[in-house]
């Protein structure tokens, strides 16, 4: 069990699958700049993130839970909620929502699986469902949250927890996903890779 001192934020398994560079810029040195994507989510967030709920007909929804989990060490929100009443009981679904489409990788479903985590140690329930809504497809891609994906987030979620816990920024060269990246020009993947220094030292002094 981890204390509230101990808690990482539960986006952070997101920007370490992406990057663990990334990661720690963000999560140890408290860097952050927006780009395009970043604004994008930052626009469809702000529509959802209200700290609201409704009810029609038998589904409550929730949205801007904050949720946590002493067990995993985890702490973040939900963008919904939605609680469903049926003949077996209550159905608990997380709904997060992203601005483009479904990724390739594992990230998204990894950052949807440790809010599924926390919600069950919350409010002491199994929940086998989760979804995302893409904004950028306009429809809802529901996820499996089956014994393969729970072992492979909690293998994440030791993995983040060690890097921010050294307190070290990971060293990582230069890829193209760089490009994508709203933290390149304080990163400087370029430099960091051996490779593109050697590039830039011979075209300099053209060996």
């Amino acid at each position: 069990m981890y204390t509230e001192d101990d808690f990482i934020m539960i986006n952070a398994l997101q920007h370490y699958i992406f990057c663990p560079r990334q990661c720690g810029l963000i999560h140890i040195d408290d860097v952050w700049q927006d780009n395009l994507f970043t604004v994008r989510g930052k626009i469809l967030h702000e529509k959802v993130d209200t700290d609201t709920y409704e009810t029609r007909g038998d589904v409550k929804t929730v949205r801007g839970l904050r949720i946590h989990s002493y067990k995993y060490g985890l702490v973040g929100k939900c963008d919904v909620v939605e609680f469903k009443e049926t003949v077996k009981g209550k159905e608990i679904m997380p709904v997060e929502f992203k601005a483009g489409e479904p990724k390739e990788d594992i990230s998204d479903k990894a950052q949807l699986c440790a809010q599924v985590l926390c919600l069950e140690e919350m409010l002491r329930t199994y929940i086998k469902k989760a979804a995302f809504y893409y904004g950028k497809i306009k429809r809802r891609n529901y996820v499996d949250i089956d014994d393969k994906l729970r072992e492979q987030t909690i293998t994440i979620i030791n993995e983040v927890r060690s890097i921010i816990s050294s307190r070290k920024v990971p060293t990582v060269g230069y890829s193209n996903k760089c490009k994508n990246c709203s933290l390149i020009h304080i990163c400087q993947p370029k430099a960091i890779n051996k490779t593109y220094v050697q590039k830039y030292i011979n075209e300099l002094y053209s060996i």
